[in-house]
């Protein structure tokens, strides 16, 4: 006995944990960071840029389901529907001027469902 202990947790091994889970995100990153290089934005990529956009994305998902959550409420749904969430973008200011200049299929001419 020479006097050296052997430490039962140095012979575990460690798991590999995903980027998505350090960040304590919900969104991928390795599928943002694949995207983000099969779409040529930039010749190079640090690695924190998919985490950032990948949280960004999340924060602005995150914001307008909880708005249009507030609006099936409002209307007395449990469910959200395209309808709540196209009232919800509406109505917000910044989500409206961040995405106006996208184009999205319009929900007005859907026909209403008679309640009995």
């Amino acid at each position: 006995m020479s006097g050296k202990k052997i430490q039962a947790s140095s012979c575990q091994t460690r798991h590999a944990v995903s980027r998505s889970r350090r960040a304590e995100l919900q969104f991928p990153v390795s599928r943002v960071e694949r995207l983000l290089r099969e779409g040529r934005y930039a010749p190079r990529l640090s690695a924190s840029t998919p985490v950032f956009l990948t949280a960004v994305l999340e924060y602005l998902t995150a914001n307008i389901l909880e708005l249009a959550g507030k609006e099936a409420l409002d209307s007395h749904k449990m469910r959200i529907t395209p309808e709540h969430v196209q009232r919800a973008l509406g109505s917000n200011q910044h989500l409206r001027g961040l995405l106006e200049n996208s184009t999205s299929p319009r929900v007005d001419g859907m026909p209403q469902v008679r309640k009995w």
